[in-house]
């Protein structure tokens, strides 16, 4: 049995299990990548709530396993080698638990890369620009009177859900077989309800997108996530 005790972050949230993987998270987006992963391939895992508070992201234990102070974070105690492994970026988690189960990954090199060249769009495009969008929108930075920060972000969020939009032409999931891809970008359109901000990305003008995140989140593991570890 693993012996979890030499991680630091295992004092602020202590393992009931040893033997499964320890997800430290909270449901925001890029929280709910990683729980919808787990619950999709069954992995054994026991998660622990982290909330975006200083207390806990920038607790010195949490900081151990994240020098970034975001979730999600995770110690698989089965890594490499048998050995246990601490790993925290959402896109990374995804790639190396799609590589641990021979999951969710493409079924050829080439299907592979198509998939991880969709997560990376997401990480370094979607995720930041509605993320900063939203601040824009709905959080302290709409009392600023320059709108040009709005735009800018408003602007970028357009462009890229019409990227998306002309991906899915034609497809059910957007690397061809349902992915890690959609797991990682599929939490990130579910925002754009909670900023309230469909209207201003044109979202009714959107052909494939919508019926997109419907199927998203029809998935029982990604209805799960929206609340994994609960609020």
């Amino acid at each position: 049995m693993a012996d979890l005790s030499a991680f630091p972050i295992t004092r602020k949230w202590p393992v009931e299990d040893p033997t499964k993987l320890q997800l430290f998270s909270y449901p925001t987006p890029n929280g709910q990548k990683v729980s919808c992963m787990l619950e999709e391939t069954g992995l054994p895992y026991e998660a622990h709530r982290v909330t975006l508070e200083d207390a806990n992201v920038r607790s010195p234990e949490f900081l151990s396993l994240n020098p970034n102070n975001k979730i999600p974070a995770i110690i698989d105690p089965d890594g490499p080698g048998g050995q246990p492994l601490a790993l925290f970026e959402s896109g990374a988690i995804l790639l190396y638990l799609a590589e641990k189960t021979g999951m969710f990954l493409g079924a050829t090199p080439a299907d592979r890369m198509t998939v991880i060249q969709w997560v990376m769009w997401q990480m370094g495009g979607l995720g930041p620009m509605l993320g900063q969008m939203g601040f824009f929108v709905k959080f302290a930075g709409k009392d600023i009177e320059d709108p040009r920060p709005r735009e800018r972000f408003v602007t970028e969020a357009k462009r890229l859900l019409n990227v998306l939009d002309t991906r899915l032409e034609g497809r059910e999931w957007v690397a061809g077989e349902y992915s890690i891809a959609d797991m990682a970008i599929g939490p990130w359109l579910g925002t754009l309800d909670f900023y309230g901000a469909k209207p201003l990305v044109g979202w009714d003008g959107l052909v494939n997108v919508p019926a997109y995140v419907d199927r998203f989140f029809a998935r029982p593991a990604a209805q799960a996530a929206k609340n994994i570890p609960p609020r």
